[in-house]
């Protein structure tokens, strides 16, 4: 697998609100350990479409991940200025992002049209990669249903999906890691 789609939930679907959530920790940490493997078997490209949440929070361990690992990022967004109703800072951080990921570019120049580009951008993301790595909870999928639903369809595609489960699990990994915890 050489490049791998990396999506999941926005940050206000996980009551996430403010960037220093200690919940943002555990996830970029579960994500984190998923890149690792896939890096190690071969992997040369992510792909997100820079949405706030998981896919922005892939592009922070991504940019930490490129001091150790020869990896490549690639921001995609469906449509240009995706972040202009955004809270000014997360505005500048994924403006900032926008400079620092290897590949950078709208699929469809303009503002936001309609729900097509949307349906437009998880096609062409599925088209593109060899795989997909989402933060979901089958039972409930969120606005992640969507591409889901297509990455399921596609034979030969790999999916892995960080699930609630796995969370608990990076959270406990954690945890035993702490020196502190053992008192």
């Amino acid at each position: 697998m050489k490049n791998l789609v990396v999506s999941g939930y926005k940050s206000t679907e996980l009551g996430i609100f403010k960037e220093n959530d200690p919940r943002v920790t555990f996830i970029k940490a579960a994500i984190e350990k998923r890149l690792i493997s896939c890096i190690e078997e071969g992997l040369e490209w992510i792909i997100i479409t820079g949405q706030l949440g998981v896919e922005m929070w892939t592009a922070e361990v991504v940019l930490d991940l490129k001091e150790n690992y020869n990896i490549n990022i690639a921001m995609i967004p469906p449509f240009e200025n995706q972040e202009n109703r955004w809270p000014d800072p997360l505005k500048e951080k994924y403006q900032e992002l926008t400079f620092v990921v290897d590949f950078f570019q709208p699929l469809y120049k303009g503002e936001y049209k309609g729900p097509y580009q949307f349906q437009a951008k998880n096609k062409w993301l599925v088209e593109k990669s060899d795989g997909c790595l989402l933060l979901m909870d089958e039972d409930n999928p969120g606005s992640n249903k969507y591409l889901y639903d297509i990455v399921k369809e596609k034979k030969g595609y790999n999916v892995y999906l960080i699930t609630p489960m796995d969370l608990e699990d990076i959270v406990e990994e954690i945890r035993m890691n702490d020196p502190d915890y053992w008192g």
